[in-house]
């Protein structure tokens, strides 16, 4: 049995806030190649490529392109999604359109 783990002591932690992203969705449009070009509330814009994770994992049923094509916004992730609970991380792909990459903190404990 796994025991939950106090995290009361972190700085800023409450159970009750939802993680929420700084880069949102507000435009998707599927493109040809399993490409989407998408625009971020800051006005950022552009096209990603996902042909290399199209047709793997989770992934899989994008193969079809009518599948692909049913992309939409995720009203409560403000991210793109498909139906069958397929979605992609917004601030990885803000970080793909800006061309930077995304850091992560890392711990000394």
């Amino acid at each position: 049995m796994i025991e939950d783990i106090d995290k009361s002591h972190y700085k800023g932690y409450n159970p009750n806030k939802r993680r929420i992203s700084m880069h949102r969705i507000i435009e998707v449009k599927p493109l040809s190649g399993y490409k989407v070009w998408l625009k971020f509330s800051d006005g950022i814009e552009g096209t990603v490529d996902l042909s290399d994770v199209v047709g793997k994992g989770v992934f899989k049923s994008l193969k079809d392109k009518e599948q692909f094509k049913a992309v939409f916004i995720d009203q409560e992730s403000h991210t793109i999604a498909w139906p069958g609970n397929i979605d992609l991380c917004p601030d990885s792909l803000y970080a793909e359109i800006c061309g930077t990459e995304i850091l992560q903190k890392s711990s000394n404990a």
